[in-house]
């Protein structure tokens, strides 16, 4: 799997895909997703460092099985709330941080 973070002020915004998808085009219907290096980086990481990148980020932008498994097994997305844009999973997440005042 690839994984970048991006850190900006007070969000941190996870772009990850599953590795074979890197620098593919997915066009279906009105929906068009470019997995590029250039947004998606091209670091490796393991399942147990995309976990730990998924349970730090505010913002998530996911495409494929691997990395879509993993969202749903964490819970941060729901299978239902997947879209497939020619076969391939894609999801988005954000959450807000907890504050405590």
């Amino acid at each position: 799997m690839i994984a970048r973070m991006y850190d900006e002020q007070h969000e941190k915004l996870l772009a990850a895909c599953d590795k074979e998808l890197l620098g593919k085009t997915l066009q279906s219907n009105n929906l068009y997703l470019e997995i590029s290096e250039e947004f998606y980086g091209n670091k490796t990481v393991t399942h147990e460092e995309l976990n730990t990148l998924m349970d730090s980020c505010t913002i998530a932008n996911l495409v494929g099985e691997k990395v879509i498994s993993l969202a749903i097994e964490k819970k941060f997305v729901k299978k239902e709330n997947t879209i497939d844009i020619q076969g391939i999973p894609h999801a988005q997440f954000a959450r807000m941080p907890k504050k405590v005042i």
